[in-house]
Protein backbone atom coordinates (compact mmCIF):
# COMPACT_ATOMS: atom_id res chain seq x y z
CA UNK A 1 0.00 0.00 0.00
CA UNK A 2 1.31 3.50 -0.96
CA UNK A 3 1.55 6.51 1.26
CA UNK A 4 -1.63 7.84 2.24
CA UNK A 5 -2.88 10.79 0.44
CA UNK A 6 -1.17 14.13 2.67
CA UNK A 7 -3.78 16.25 1.70
CA UNK A 8 -6.94 14.30 2.32
CA UNK A 9 -4.54 13.55 5.98
CA UNK A 10 -4.15 17.05 6.83
CA UNK A 11 -7.94 17.95 6.35
CA UNK A 12 -8.93 15.26 9.19
CA UNK A 13 -6.48 16.81 11.43
CA UNK A 14 -7.46 20.15 11.17
CA UNK A 15 -10.99 18.57 12.05
CA UNK A 16 -9.76 17.16 15.75
CA UNK A 17 -9.06 19.00 18.72
CA UNK A 18 -9.37 17.71 22.20
CA UNK A 19 -7.45 18.69 25.90
CA UNK A 20 -5.70 15.53 27.26
CA UNK A 21 -7.18 13.12 29.35
CA UNK A 22 -6.80 12.98 32.92
CA UNK A 23 -3.99 11.13 34.12
CA UNK A 24 -5.05 7.50 36.00
CA UNK A 25 -4.42 4.09 36.63
CA UNK A 26 -5.88 1.59 34.65
CA UNK A 27 -5.35 -1.90 33.77
CA UNK A 28 -5.08 -4.51 30.64
CA UNK A 29 -7.42 -7.05 30.18
CA UNK A 30 -6.29 -9.86 28.37
CA UNK A 31 -8.31 -12.97 27.95
CA UNK A 32 -6.07 -16.01 26.34
CA UNK A 33 -7.00 -18.10 28.93
CA UNK A 34 -9.30 -21.26 29.00
CA UNK A 35 -10.30 -20.29 32.83
CA UNK A 36 -12.08 -16.80 31.90
CA UNK A 37 -13.73 -15.34 34.75
CA UNK A 38 -16.98 -13.90 33.57
CA UNK A 39 -17.05 -10.92 32.58
CA UNK A 40 -20.18 -9.12 35.01
CA UNK A 41 -17.72 -10.64 37.59
CA UNK A 42 -14.44 -8.66 36.36
CA UNK A 43 -16.18 -6.06 36.07
CA UNK A 44 -16.94 -5.99 39.86
CA UNK A 45 -13.37 -6.77 40.68
CA UNK A 46 -11.98 -3.78 38.63
CA UNK A 47 -15.35 -1.31 40.67
CA UNK A 48 -13.84 -2.93 43.92
CA UNK A 49 -10.53 -1.67 43.39
CA UNK A 50 -11.56 1.57 42.20
CA UNK A 51 -9.64 0.70 38.81
CA UNK A 52 -11.37 3.36 36.21
CA UNK A 53 -9.97 2.94 33.46
CA UNK A 54 -9.37 -0.90 31.31
CA UNK A 55 -7.55 -1.74 28.31
CA UNK A 56 -9.14 -4.49 25.88
CA UNK A 57 -6.83 -6.13 22.99
CA UNK A 58 -10.18 -6.38 20.74
CA UNK A 59 -14.01 -5.78 21.30
CA UNK A 60 -15.12 -8.33 23.08
CA UNK A 61 -18.98 -8.44 23.08
CA UNK A 62 -19.57 -10.20 26.28
CA UNK A 63 -16.33 -8.17 28.02
CA UNK A 64 -18.29 -5.14 26.48
CA UNK A 65 -21.79 -6.10 27.51
CA UNK A 66 -20.43 -6.21 30.86
CA UNK A 67 -19.14 -2.83 31.17
CA UNK A 68 -21.94 -1.44 29.98
CA UNK A 69 -22.98 1.24 32.83
CA UNK A 70 -19.79 0.84 35.09
CA UNK A 71 -18.58 4.08 34.48
CA UNK A 72 -15.17 2.53 33.64
CA UNK A 73 -13.43 4.00 31.09
CA UNK A 74 -12.27 1.94 28.11
CA UNK A 75 -10.08 1.63 25.20
CA UNK A 76 -11.12 -1.03 22.49
CA UNK A 77 -8.78 -2.41 20.03
CA UNK A 78 -8.50 -3.03 15.94
CA UNK A 79 -6.48 -6.17 15.94
CA UNK A 80 -3.50 -6.53 13.97
CA UNK A 81 -5.38 -9.22 11.82
CA UNK A 82 -8.40 -6.52 11.06
CA UNK A 83 -6.08 -3.21 10.27
CA UNK A 84 -5.48 -4.71 6.25
CA UNK A 85 -9.10 -4.67 5.87
CA UNK A 86 -9.87 -1.73 7.74
CA UNK A 87 -7.33 0.47 5.99
CA UNK A 88 -7.92 -1.14 2.16
CA UNK A 89 -11.58 -0.06 3.00
CA UNK A 90 -13.69 3.05 4.30
CA UNK A 91 -16.57 1.00 4.46
CA UNK A 92 -14.55 -1.48 6.37
CA UNK A 93 -13.82 0.77 8.89
CA UNK A 94 -17.59 1.83 8.71
CA UNK A 95 -18.55 -1.12 9.90
CA UNK A 96 -16.10 -2.00 12.77
CA UNK A 97 -17.19 1.26 14.30
CA UNK A 98 -20.87 0.35 13.85
CA UNK A 99 -20.14 -2.87 15.20
CA UNK A 100 -17.84 -2.65 17.74
CA UNK A 101 -18.44 0.90 19.13
CA UNK A 102 -21.51 2.79 18.50
CA UNK A 103 -23.10 -0.05 19.27
CA UNK A 104 -22.25 -0.20 22.85
CA UNK A 105 -21.57 3.84 23.82
CA UNK A 106 -24.88 6.14 24.43
CA UNK A 107 -26.38 7.07 27.90
CA UNK A 108 -26.10 3.67 30.01
CA UNK A 109 -23.28 2.15 27.60
CA UNK A 110 -19.93 1.55 27.20
CA UNK A 111 -17.84 4.83 28.29
CA UNK A 112 -15.03 4.00 25.54
CA UNK A 113 -12.90 6.65 24.97
CA UNK A 114 -9.55 5.06 22.99
CA UNK A 115 -9.51 3.02 20.18
CA UNK A 116 -6.03 1.09 19.80
CA UNK A 117 -5.56 0.64 16.19
CA UNK A 118 -3.10 -2.30 16.10
CA UNK A 119 -1.27 -3.75 18.69
CA UNK A 120 2.77 -2.82 19.04
CA UNK A 121 2.48 -3.01 14.76
CA UNK A 122 5.73 -1.64 14.69
CA UNK A 123 7.60 -4.66 16.45
CA UNK A 124 10.57 -5.58 14.77
CA UNK A 125 9.99 -9.45 14.59
CA UNK A 126 6.80 -8.16 12.45
CA UNK A 127 9.55 -7.16 9.92
CA UNK A 128 7.27 -4.61 8.54
CA UNK A 129 4.17 -6.95 8.04
CA UNK A 130 1.54 -4.24 9.14
CA UNK A 131 3.46 -0.49 9.05
CA UNK A 132 1.72 0.00 5.91
CA UNK A 133 -1.41 -0.34 7.16
CA UNK A 134 -1.24 2.05 9.88
CA UNK A 135 -1.80 5.26 9.27
CA UNK A 136 -4.64 4.41 6.06
CA UNK A 137 -6.81 2.73 9.20
CA UNK A 138 -6.29 5.45 11.19
CA UNK A 139 -8.00 8.08 8.85
CA UNK A 140 -10.48 5.45 7.65
CA UNK A 141 -11.52 4.86 11.30
CA UNK A 142 -11.58 8.45 12.15
CA UNK A 143 -13.69 9.31 9.14
CA UNK A 144 -16.05 6.97 10.34
CA UNK A 145 -15.79 8.27 13.79
CA UNK A 146 -16.78 11.79 12.33
CA UNK A 147 -19.90 10.09 10.40
CA UNK A 148 -21.15 8.68 13.53
CA UNK A 149 -20.50 11.82 15.25
CA UNK A 150 -18.00 10.07 18.07
CA UNK A 151 -14.59 11.57 16.70
CA UNK A 152 -14.59 14.42 19.53
CA UNK A 153 -14.70 11.66 22.20
CA UNK A 154 -13.18 8.71 20.97
CA UNK A 155 -9.77 9.26 20.21
CA UNK A 156 -7.50 6.95 18.14
CA UNK A 157 -4.22 5.56 19.31
CA UNK A 158 -1.31 2.99 18.47
CA UNK A 159 0.35 0.92 21.37
CA UNK A 160 4.18 0.72 20.27
CA UNK A 161 6.66 -1.58 21.53
CA UNK A 162 9.83 0.17 23.11
CA UNK A 163 11.74 -1.18 19.85
CA UNK A 164 10.41 1.22 18.22
CA UNK A 165 13.22 3.47 19.31
CA UNK A 166 16.59 3.39 20.48
CA UNK A 167 19.51 5.11 21.64
CA UNK A 168 23.62 4.62 21.65
CA UNK A 169 23.78 4.51 25.20
CA UNK A 170 21.85 7.60 26.75
CA UNK A 171 18.25 9.07 26.90
CA UNK A 172 19.11 12.33 25.47
CA UNK A 173 20.53 10.49 21.86
CA UNK A 174 16.78 8.91 21.42
CA UNK A 175 16.01 8.48 17.70
CA UNK A 176 13.42 6.61 16.05
CA UNK A 177 14.35 3.30 13.60
CA UNK A 178 15.21 4.83 10.34
CA UNK A 179 12.90 2.86 8.93
CA UNK A 180 9.95 4.65 11.16
CA UNK A 181 10.89 8.34 10.87
CA UNK A 182 8.49 9.05 8.57
CA UNK A 183 5.40 7.40 9.65
CA UNK A 184 6.02 8.16 13.03
CA UNK A 185 6.08 11.51 12.27
CA UNK A 186 2.52 11.14 10.77
CA UNK A 187 1.54 9.43 14.12
CA UNK A 188 2.73 11.81 16.15
CA UNK A 189 1.19 14.75 13.89
CA UNK A 190 -1.84 12.39 14.35
CA UNK A 191 -1.83 12.28 17.57
CA UNK A 192 -1.04 15.68 18.37
CA UNK A 193 -3.88 17.67 16.54
CA UNK A 194 -6.59 14.99 18.15
CA UNK A 195 -5.33 15.31 21.63
CA UNK A 196 -4.56 11.67 21.88
CA UNK A 197 -1.31 10.39 23.36
CA UNK A 198 1.11 8.40 22.13
CA UNK A 199 1.03 4.90 23.69
CA UNK A 200 4.24 3.04 24.56
CA UNK A 201 4.65 -0.47 26.63
CA UNK A 202 7.54 -0.34 28.67
CA UNK A 203 8.74 -3.31 30.29
CA UNK A 204 12.37 -3.20 32.58
CA UNK A 205 11.67 -7.22 33.04
CA UNK A 206 12.90 -7.30 29.38
CA UNK A 207 15.33 -5.82 29.87
CA UNK A 208 16.54 -7.51 32.75
CA UNK A 209 15.60 -11.15 31.27
CA UNK A 210 17.71 -10.51 28.46
CA UNK A 211 20.71 -9.48 29.45
CA UNK A 212 23.08 -10.82 31.98
CA UNK A 213 24.87 -7.39 32.18
CA UNK A 214 21.87 -5.30 33.35
CA UNK A 215 22.06 -3.53 36.56
CA UNK A 216 19.38 -5.92 38.27
CA UNK A 217 18.46 -2.42 40.85
CA UNK A 218 18.11 -0.18 37.38
CA UNK A 219 15.12 -2.63 36.78
CA UNK A 220 13.47 -1.31 39.77
CA UNK A 221 12.22 2.13 41.80
CA UNK A 222 14.71 2.04 44.75
CA UNK A 223 17.67 3.83 43.68
CA UNK A 224 20.95 2.17 41.51
CA UNK A 225 23.89 1.52 42.48
CA UNK A 226 25.21 1.70 38.49
CA UNK A 227 22.59 5.14 37.77
CA UNK A 228 23.40 6.43 33.77
CA UNK A 229 24.51 9.74 33.42
CA UNK A 230 23.03 11.86 30.69
CA UNK A 231 24.32 16.10 30.93
CA UNK A 232 22.46 17.21 33.76
CA UNK A 233 20.23 14.62 33.74
CA UNK A 234 20.79 11.04 36.66
CA UNK A 235 18.26 8.28 36.08
CA UNK A 236 18.59 5.93 39.04
CA UNK A 237 15.99 3.80 36.83
CA UNK A 238 15.04 1.85 33.61
CA UNK A 239 11.43 3.18 33.75
CA UNK A 240 12.74 6.65 33.56
CA UNK A 241 15.74 6.08 31.06
CA UNK A 242 13.29 4.41 28.59
CA UNK A 243 10.37 6.98 29.01
CA UNK A 244 12.93 9.46 28.32
CA UNK A 245 14.73 8.16 25.18
CA UNK A 246 10.87 8.28 24.12
CA UNK A 247 11.04 11.77 24.72
CA UNK A 248 14.27 12.37 23.18
CA UNK A 249 12.54 10.47 20.15
CA UNK A 250 10.07 12.34 19.98
CA UNK A 251 11.61 16.22 20.14
CA UNK A 252 13.57 15.48 17.09
CA UNK A 253 11.08 14.88 14.50
CA UNK A 254 8.59 18.03 16.16
CA UNK A 255 6.73 16.33 18.73
CA UNK A 256 8.61 17.15 22.20
CA UNK A 257 5.82 17.72 24.34
CA UNK A 258 3.40 14.88 22.96
CA UNK A 259 1.72 14.14 26.12
CA UNK A 260 2.77 9.84 26.63
CA UNK A 261 0.53 6.96 28.26
CA UNK A 262 1.87 3.75 29.26
CA UNK A 263 -0.14 0.89 27.63
CA UNK A 264 1.53 -1.97 29.04
CA UNK A 265 4.16 -2.38 32.34
CA UNK A 266 4.30 -4.64 34.90
CA UNK A 267 6.33 -7.65 36.61
CA UNK A 268 5.89 -11.41 35.94
CA UNK A 269 5.72 -13.83 39.30
CA UNK A 270 7.60 -16.82 37.54
CA UNK A 271 9.12 -18.04 34.43
CA UNK A 272 12.39 -17.16 34.88
CA UNK A 273 14.78 -16.66 37.61
CA UNK A 274 13.98 -12.93 38.28
CA UNK A 275 10.25 -13.19 37.98
CA UNK A 276 9.19 -13.69 41.25
CA UNK A 277 5.98 -12.74 43.83
CA UNK A 278 8.92 -10.35 45.84
CA UNK A 279 10.39 -8.88 42.88
CA UNK A 280 7.09 -8.33 40.80
CA UNK A 281 5.49 -6.85 44.39
CA UNK A 282 8.68 -4.43 44.35
CA UNK A 283 8.28 -3.44 40.87
CA UNK A 284 4.89 -2.53 40.79
CA UNK A 285 4.61 -0.92 44.12
CA UNK A 286 7.47 1.27 43.09
CA UNK A 287 6.21 2.15 39.74
CA UNK A 288 2.73 3.12 41.83
CA UNK A 289 4.22 4.92 44.08
CA UNK A 290 6.48 7.53 41.00
CA UNK A 291 3.44 8.09 39.08
CA UNK A 292 1.07 9.32 42.59
CA UNK A 293 3.79 11.26 43.34
CA UNK A 294 4.11 12.97 40.03
CA UNK A 295 7.66 13.57 39.91
CA UNK A 296 7.79 12.78 35.97
CA UNK A 297 11.45 12.14 34.68
CA UNK A 298 14.54 14.51 33.70
CA UNK A 299 13.08 15.53 30.77
CA UNK A 300 9.33 16.13 31.99
CA UNK A 301 9.41 17.05 35.90
CA UNK A 302 6.49 16.89 37.17
CA UNK A 303 4.69 15.59 34.22
CA UNK A 304 3.63 11.89 34.70
CA UNK A 305 2.36 10.03 32.52
CA UNK A 306 -1.26 10.52 31.09
CA UNK A 307 -2.13 7.11 31.34
CA UNK A 308 -0.41 3.84 32.93
CA UNK A 309 -1.86 0.76 32.27
CA UNK A 310 -0.94 -2.01 34.45
CA UNK A 311 0.46 -5.48 32.47
CA UNK A 312 -1.96 -7.47 33.41
CA UNK A 313 -4.95 -7.91 34.78
CA UNK A 314 -4.69 -11.85 34.96
CA UNK A 315 -2.54 -14.48 34.16
CA UNK A 316 -3.29 -15.84 30.98
CA UNK A 317 -2.37 -19.73 30.25
CA UNK A 318 -2.93 -19.50 26.28
CA UNK A 319 -0.63 -17.07 26.13
CA UNK A 320 2.81 -18.32 23.42
CA UNK A 321 5.90 -19.33 25.68
CA UNK A 322 7.85 -18.35 23.00
CA UNK A 323 9.34 -15.36 24.53
CA UNK A 324 9.71 -17.22 27.66
CA UNK A 325 7.48 -19.11 30.21
CA UNK A 326 6.72 -15.86 31.89
CA UNK A 327 4.63 -14.80 29.22
CA UNK A 328 2.00 -16.95 31.32
CA UNK A 329 2.39 -15.14 34.89
CA UNK A 330 1.86 -11.21 34.57
CA UNK A 331 -1.32 -10.78 35.98
CA UNK A 332 -1.28 -9.03 39.33
CA UNK A 333 -4.33 -11.27 40.01
CA UNK A 334 -4.26 -15.33 39.49
CA UNK A 335 -6.53 -16.53 36.74
CA UNK A 336 -9.51 -16.77 38.68
CA UNK A 337 -8.99 -12.73 40.53
CA UNK A 338 -7.49 -13.72 43.52
CA UNK A 339 -4.88 -11.15 44.35
CA UNK A 340 -1.14 -12.66 43.88
CA UNK A 341 0.11 -9.90 46.25
CA UNK A 342 -0.63 -6.61 48.45
CA UNK A 343 -0.51 -3.61 46.16
CA UNK A 344 -1.83 -0.24 46.69
CA UNK A 345 -2.91 1.51 43.82
CA UNK A 346 -3.51 4.99 44.98
CA UNK A 347 -6.73 4.52 44.47
CA UNK A 348 -8.46 4.53 47.71
CA UNK A 349 -7.99 0.42 48.66
CA UNK A 350 -4.68 0.22 50.24
CA UNK A 351 -4.28 -3.25 49.34
CA UNK A 352 -5.85 -5.59 45.98
CA UNK A 353 -9.56 -7.08 46.95
CA UNK A 354 -10.17 -10.35 45.08
CA UNK A 355 -13.01 -11.80 43.02
CA UNK A 356 -16.00 -12.85 44.82
CA UNK A 357 -18.56 -15.25 43.57
CA UNK A 358 -16.57 -17.04 40.85
CA UNK A 359 -18.22 -20.09 39.21
CA UNK A 360 -15.53 -22.62 40.17
CA UNK A 361 -16.06 -26.22 38.80
CA UNK A 362 -16.79 -28.71 41.46
CA UNK A 363 -13.89 -29.33 43.55
CA UNK A 364 -12.07 -32.14 42.22
CA UNK A 365 -8.87 -32.76 40.61
CA UNK A 366 -7.11 -35.54 38.62
CA UNK A 367 -3.47 -37.21 39.62
CA UNK A 368 -1.20 -39.89 38.62
CA UNK A 369 -2.84 -43.78 39.37
CA UNK A 370 -0.59 -44.40 42.40
CA UNK A 371 -1.62 -48.32 41.34
CA UNK A 372 -0.11 -47.75 37.88
CA UNK A 373 3.97 -47.90 36.71
CA UNK A 374 4.28 -44.24 35.54
CA UNK A 375 7.15 -45.49 33.72
CA UNK A 376 5.17 -45.05 30.18
CA UNK A 377 3.49 -41.94 30.71
CA UNK A 378 5.97 -39.61 28.60
CA UNK A 379 3.61 -39.36 25.51
CA UNK A 380 0.43 -38.42 27.67
CA UNK A 381 2.60 -35.92 29.80
CA UNK A 382 3.57 -34.33 26.19
CA UNK A 383 -0.17 -34.19 25.39
CA UNK A 384 -0.82 -32.57 28.55
CA UNK A 385 1.28 -30.03 28.56
CA UNK A 386 0.69 -29.43 24.91
CA UNK A 387 -2.59 -28.31 25.57
CA UNK A 388 -2.76 -26.94 28.94
CA UNK A 389 0.06 -25.21 30.85
CA UNK A 390 2.71 -26.30 32.63
CA UNK A 391 5.14 -23.94 33.28
CA UNK A 392 4.93 -23.82 36.57
CA UNK A 393 6.87 -27.09 36.65
CA UNK A 394 9.97 -26.13 34.90
CA UNK A 395 12.73 -23.33 36.70
CA UNK A 396 11.77 -20.42 38.01
CA UNK A 397 8.17 -21.49 38.51
CA UNK A 398 6.35 -22.61 41.73
CA UNK A 399 5.69 -26.16 41.32
CA UNK A 400 9.34 -26.65 40.30
CA UNK A 401 10.83 -29.38 42.39
CA UNK A 402 7.66 -31.09 43.50
CA UNK A 403 8.62 -34.70 42.30
CA UNK A 404 8.15 -36.84 39.42
CA UNK A 405 4.74 -38.28 40.59
CA UNK A 406 3.73 -34.70 41.52
CA UNK A 407 4.43 -33.41 38.05
CA UNK A 408 2.39 -36.20 36.28
CA UNK A 409 -0.27 -35.31 38.50
CA UNK A 410 0.07 -31.43 37.72
CA UNK A 411 0.04 -32.10 33.97
CA UNK A 412 -2.62 -34.40 34.76
CA UNK A 413 -5.25 -32.00 36.28
CA UNK A 414 -4.03 -28.98 34.00
CA UNK A 415 -5.39 -30.38 31.18
CA UNK A 416 -8.18 -32.14 33.03
CA UNK A 417 -9.65 -28.66 34.07
CA UNK A 418 -8.81 -27.14 30.88
CA UNK A 419 -11.25 -29.95 29.30
CA UNK A 420 -14.11 -28.82 32.33
CA UNK A 421 -13.07 -32.24 34.06
CA UNK A 422 -14.58 -34.11 31.19
CA UNK A 423 -13.82 -37.78 32.82
CA UNK A 424 -12.45 -38.90 29.91
CA UNK A 425 -9.90 -36.41 30.00
CA UNK A 426 -8.16 -37.72 33.14
CA UNK A 427 -8.20 -41.60 31.94
CA UNK A 428 -4.95 -41.43 30.02
CA UNK A 429 -4.48 -45.34 29.37
CA UNK A 430 -5.45 -45.79 33.08
CA UNK A 431 -2.83 -43.78 34.24
CA UNK A 432 -5.23 -40.98 35.58
CA UNK A 433 -7.50 -40.70 38.57
CA UNK A 434 -9.96 -38.61 39.75
CA UNK A 435 -9.64 -37.61 43.50
CA UNK A 436 -12.03 -35.10 45.81
CA UNK A 437 -8.64 -34.48 48.02
CA UNK A 438 -6.49 -30.92 47.02
CA UNK A 439 -2.87 -32.15 45.88
CA UNK A 440 -1.71 -29.17 46.48
CA UNK A 441 1.72 -28.80 48.15
CA UNK A 442 3.16 -25.84 49.71
CA UNK A 443 3.37 -22.83 46.84
CA UNK A 444 2.77 -25.24 44.52
CA UNK A 445 -1.56 -24.82 43.76
CA UNK A 446 -3.70 -27.56 41.92
CA UNK A 447 -5.95 -25.32 40.12
CA UNK A 448 -9.52 -26.08 39.92
CA UNK A 449 -10.88 -24.66 36.68
CA UNK A 450 -13.88 -22.20 35.94
CA UNK A 451 -17.56 -22.81 34.58
CA UNK A 452 -16.96 -20.34 31.76
CA UNK A 453 -20.50 -21.90 30.84
CA UNK A 454 -22.04 -19.66 32.99
CA UNK A 455 -22.85 -16.03 32.36
CA UNK A 456 -22.99 -14.85 35.65
CA UNK A 457 -21.24 -16.30 38.92
CA UNK A 458 -23.51 -18.42 40.37
CA UNK A 459 -20.97 -20.57 42.97
CA UNK A 460 -19.02 -19.72 46.07
CA UNK A 461 -15.59 -20.68 46.74
CA UNK A 462 -16.43 -24.45 46.21
CA UNK A 463 -15.18 -26.21 48.76
CA UNK A 464 -14.23 -29.96 48.64
CA UNK A 465 -13.15 -32.36 51.67
CA UNK A 466 -11.49 -29.97 54.13
CA UNK A 467 -10.37 -27.65 51.45
CA UNK A 468 -11.32 -24.16 50.08
CA UNK A 469 -10.25 -23.79 46.38
CA UNK A 470 -11.57 -20.30 46.19
CA UNK A 471 -10.26 -19.52 49.43
CA UNK A 472 -11.26 -16.07 51.68
CA UNK A 473 -15.25 -16.97 52.01
CA UNK A 474 -16.23 -17.30 55.82
CA UNK A 475 -18.74 -19.67 55.09
CA UNK A 476 -16.97 -22.11 53.53
CA UNK A 477 -14.02 -22.07 55.97
CA UNK A 478 -16.86 -23.18 58.68
CA UNK A 479 -17.24 -26.56 56.78
CA UNK A 480 -13.40 -27.54 57.11
CA UNK A 481 -12.29 -29.74 60.06
CA UNK A 482 -11.24 -27.83 62.99
CA UNK A 483 -12.86 -24.46 62.51
CA UNK A 484 -14.37 -23.19 65.31
CA UNK A 485 -16.86 -20.95 63.63
CA UNK A 486 -21.11 -20.94 64.56
CA UNK A 487 -21.38 -24.02 62.59
CA UNK A 488 -19.91 -26.66 64.82
CA UNK A 489 -20.75 -29.59 62.14
CA UNK A 490 -19.24 -30.21 58.91
CA UNK A 491 -21.13 -29.34 56.17
CA UNK A 492 -22.09 -32.63 53.79
CA UNK A 493 -24.30 -31.74 51.35
CA UNK A 494 -21.36 -31.20 48.75
CA UNK A 495 -19.68 -34.19 49.50
CA UNK A 496 -23.01 -36.78 49.25
CA UNK A 497 -23.70 -36.00 45.40
CA UNK A 498 -24.82 -38.05 42.50
CA UNK A 499 -21.52 -38.07 41.06
CA UNK A 500 -19.81 -39.29 44.27
CA UNK A 501 -22.58 -42.17 44.54
CA UNK A 502 -21.46 -43.65 41.96
CA UNK A 503 -18.25 -44.46 43.19
CA UNK A 504 -20.13 -47.41 45.13
CA UNK A 505 -18.41 -45.97 48.49
CA UNK A 506 -19.88 -48.39 51.30
CA UNK A 507 -21.55 -46.19 53.55
CA UNK A 508 -22.45 -46.65 56.94
CA UNK A 509 -25.07 -44.43 59.29
CA UNK A 510 -22.02 -42.30 61.08
CA UNK A 511 -21.72 -39.37 59.71
CA UNK A 512 -18.04 -38.83 60.26
CA UNK A 513 -17.02 -42.28 58.98
CA UNK A 514 -18.91 -41.61 56.00
CA UNK A 515 -17.27 -37.92 55.10
CA UNK A 516 -13.98 -40.37 56.15
CA UNK A 517 -14.78 -42.81 53.30
CA UNK A 518 -16.30 -40.25 50.55
CA UNK A 519 -13.14 -38.13 50.88
CA UNK A 520 -10.77 -41.09 50.93
CA UNK A 521 -11.94 -42.62 47.88
CA UNK A 522 -8.90 -41.34 46.21
CA UNK A 523 -5.85 -40.43 48.05
CA UNK A 524 -2.62 -39.32 46.52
Amino acid sequence: MGAFPAAMLALLLAAMAAPPAEAAVGVNWGTLSSHRVPPPVVVDLLRANRIGKVKLFDADPAVLRALAGSGLQVMVGVTNAELAAVAGSPAAADAWVAQNVSRYVGRGGVDIRYIAVGNEPFLTSYQGQFQSYVIPAMTNIQQSLVKANLASYVKLVVPCNADAYQSASLPSQGVFRTELTQIMTQLAAFLSSSGAPFVVNIYPFLSLYQSSDFPQDYAFFEGSTHPVVDGPNTYYNAFDGNFDTLVAALGKIGYGQLPIAIGEVGWPTEGAPSANLTAARAFNQGLMNRVMNNKGTPLRPGVPPADVYLFSLFDEEQKSILPGNFERHWGIFSFDGQAKYPLNLGLGNPVLKNAREVPYLPSRWCIANPAQNLDNVANHLKLACSMADCTTLDYGGSCYGIGEKANVSYAFNSYYQQQKQDAKSCDFDGNGMITYLDPSMGECRFLVGIDDSKSSAVSSCGCGCGRCSGGGDEECKQHEPGHKGKNSVPHVSFLFSPLLMLQNAELSGDLYANMAVICGVYIL
